[in-house]
């Protein structure tokens, strides 16, 4: 297997999805809103508008989390006051789950760019003639989705530490973020999932002839996220340490089953019959 062409088409690809702003706007967008304007939204506005924790813990519907809280969770709020709690509680733990759509969403913008974008821009006849394999020119459009994905959703973390620690300094006193959990959903989960998605991503960008058509169908892979969310919020199940690294085990065996499948059954003829 030659990497040399592996990394050529991961470049190519990544050369053109700048040209497409379909593809990176909700790259910059998401990460705007989610680790920016609304981290600060609840660290600043609430006391400014004197809106109690209590308020927010009815408004929220967080009463359930709250008393059901596993031990672990309920030790690392010893010796705050309600708000500080609040604060903790919110942005801590509630919003983890949202961190795992970065790398899905991520992964399958630019996989959805991979094939289907090539038959948008009638590339797919040339590419398929390259001397590259079955298997280098598949892995190269992996890559494409995958390097990026990873990256921004770290950088993305990184970010949201800076941006929870330097506004909640006054609150808090001392940097509180991350938490203990976050390491392996940012560094087990992460990884994991934007596989899952770049894999299955590409495979169904073989087969459908747009960008949109492609994202739109890969996009049903966020109900992971959204279960998990859903889950944390009902109390069923709680992101702890332990927790993130048997999802984590999980996910990283679909994906490399997933990944594994896929690569032996690609074969570029089928591209040239479908296109």
């Amino acid at each position: 297997m030659n990497t040399q062409r592996i990394l050529a088409i991961a470049q190519k690809d990544l050369l053109e999805v700048r040209q497409n702003r379909y593809a990176w706007l909700p790259m910059i967008i998401v990460p705007i809103l989610f680790v920016l304007i609304l981290p600060l939204a609840m660290i600043l506005i609430p006391p400014r508008l004197q809106l109690s924790p209590q308020e927010l813990a009815s408004q929220s519907d967080l009463e359930f989390f709250l008393q059901n809280m596993p031990p672990s969770m309920a030790q690392a709020l010893a010796g705050l006051d309600e708000f500080q709690s609040m604060v903790l509680i919110m942005l801590g733990y509630l919003f983890a789950p949202f961190f795992l759509i970065f790398p899905l969403m991520f992964s399958t913008v630019i996989a959805a760019e991979s094939f289907a974008g090539e038959r948008e821009r009638k590339t797919m006849e040339a590419l398929l003639y390259t001397p590259a394999s079955d298997s280098e020119l598949f892995l190269g459009k992996v890559l494409a989705a995958l390097a990026p994905a990873i990256g921004i959703s770290w950088g993305s973390f990184i970010l949201y530490a800076l941006v929870l620690n330097t506004a909640g300094y006054p609150l808090f006193g001392y940097i509180w973020f991350p938490l203990p959990s976050w390491w392996p959903l940012i560094l087990w989960i992460t990884p994991a999932l934007a596989l899952l998605g770049t894999a299955a991503t590409v495979l169904i960008s073989a087969r459908v002839h747009t960008f949109m058509g492609a994202y739109q169908t890969s996009a049903s892979l966020v109900v992971l996220v959204v279960a998990l969310l859903i889950g944390q919020f009902s109390g069923v199940i709680y992101l702890s340490v332990g927790i993130g690294l048997l999802i984590g085990l999980v996910l990283w065996l679909v994906a490399a089953g997933l990944t594994t499948l896929a690569v032996r059954s690609f074969h570029r003829h089928t591209l040239l019959t479908s296109d």
